[in-house]
């Protein structure tokens, strides 16, 4: 066992004390405290109603997080099992294995673009080729492009320059030119691990499986901010994926990793321009159409998140506006479930997350502000808190340890919960009622500072 292993369990184990800690002292601080007081809670049936409805959305809360931790241990389980056994792949020697087109979109990723394209150079692959969509950039993009794609390495780097009409269709033209019979999508600021080809490619032994999506951690951790959101990449992200993986039913493939068989992009269409959110609104066309989607967590993607509160706010907002968007265009899944199968719990699982998720923890603070300012019963607030604080450092404790991640994002858990996570759900709930209302919106192109 390594010292970076034993780190990681030393600083999971202070963790979990911490939380079995933060019990003992809820539950003496509800012992020593006047339990009357919490009929204040039933008063009327204002207060009832509310209490009632945050208990439910508490208990969903709590199911929502043990489901997630069971099945995605299982694929853990799973896939060491399946290396440990080391079936022999369709794809067992470099001969055989199938060539890949990695598209790359790129719109003013002049400050990123070479460094991105050179890593992927690096990648342990005998037969792949990278397409770059120039989507009519304004900046120096084309031409650091074609600069890289000039030098002399083994590797063809191609470069097609078009005129602006967003990434959807960006990524449409890559999937018409490519060579590949697979193709990986990627964003023009994204790093790739060397070993992503080889441990996507995989995954398509299944006939039944489309698609793969890869694992996004968080580049920039140079900040309070970007350090949050390292946590929430590993804790919300990947440990959906790698639960809804056990199932084969990813419902995002993230933007910066996304390997395809090229035969299923085209017979789906390829990538619609009615959202934005063209990569869960792809993979909803995917499931739709019965197709397996799995997850590779060995398979990592480097990107630079926001730096910025105002940044990260206005990508929240699209983000939430385009599933929501992508979630209306399938909408008939939700009222049918004995013929949409996975695909009914997946939206409804999508709507839990995008809409009553946001909109009951912007309720319950609010609610026990109200009651602690009107009442003189502050504490409700601080037991609101602790609850859901304590499930957000159970999740980063596990995932951390799984994910061989960097211990100390467990302790961001407590900042995560305490200001983060609230400003983002204030964010979501802006964009679920502008959406409700059809308020206009633009992609809002996040500037890139060039950190990779």
């Amino acid at each position: 066992m390594g010292l970076r292993q034993i780190y990681s369990y030393l600083l999971a184990a202070t963790s979990i004390a911490g939380v079995v800690y933060l019990f003992v002292i809820s539950f003496g601080g509800i012992r020593e405290f006047d339990l009357g007081k919490f009929s204040i809670l039933f008063e009327n049936l204002f207060l009832s109603v509310v209490s009632a409805y945050l208990l439910f959305f508490l208990a969903l809360l709590v199911l929502r997080y043990a489901m997630l931790i069971l099945y995605s241990f299982m694929e853990h389980l799973e896939n060491m099992m399946k290396r440990r056994q080391e079936p022999e792949s369709n794809f067992h020697d470099d001969a055989s294995l199938p060539m890949i087109t990695l598209v790359v979109p790129a719109y003013n990723e002049g400050p990123v673009i070479q460094q991105a394209l050179r890593s992927l150079l690096l990648l342990d692959y005998p037969n792949y080729e990278i397409l770059v969509i120039d989507d009519g950039s304004s900046d120096d993009t084309y031409e650091k492009a074609l600069a890289v794609a000039r030098e002399d390495h083994q590797v063809t780097v191609r470069v097609i320059t078009k005129k602006n009409g967003g990434k959807a269709d960006a990524l449409n033209t890559g999937m018409s030119a490519a060579r590949g019979e697979f193709i990986l999508n990627m964003d023009g600021d994204t790093k790739l691990s060397r070993n992503t080809l080889r441990a996507c490619i995989r995954h398509f032994d299944d006939p039944r499986v489309g698609a793969v999506a890869g694992n996004v951690k968080v580049l920039n951790r140079e900040n309070l901010l970007t350090r949050v959101q390292a946590l929430e990449y590993v804790e919300g992200l990947a440990m959906a994926r790698k639960a809804q993986s056990f199932m084969r039913a990813v419902n995002i493939i993230p933007g910066p990793l996304g390997m395809f068989r090229k035969s299923v992009l085209q017979q789906a269409g390829g990538y619609d321009h009615d959202t934005f959110a063209e990569d869960c609104d792809l993979t909803l066309k995917l499931l739709m159409r019965g197709w397996h989607i799995a997850y590779e967590p060995t398979a990592i993607a480097w990107v630079e998140t926001p730096s910025r509160l105002l940044d990260l706010l206005k990508q929240r907002y699209r983000w939430t506006r385009g599933i929501l968007q992508a979630t209306r265009k399938h909408s008939s899944a939700l009222w049918n479930p004995r013929r949409a199968g996975i695909n009914f719990f997946i939206l409804w699982y999508m709507l839990f997350e995008g809409i009553m998720w946001p909109f009951s923890t912007v309720l319950g603070n609010l609610f026990f502000v109200y009651v602690g300012l009107q009442y003189g019963v502050v504490i409700f607030l601080f037991y609101w808190w602790l609850q859901l604080t304590i499930l957000d450092i159970v999740a980063a404790t596990y995932c951390v340890i799984v994910e061989e991640e960097d211990p100390s994002l467990i302790f961001y858990a407590v900042v995560f919960r305490l200001f983060y996570i609230t400003i983002i759900d204030i964010s979501k709930v802006f964009a679920t009622i502008e959406e409700w209302r059809g308020t206009a919106m633009t992609w809002g192109k996040l500037q890139r500072e060039g950190k990779l």
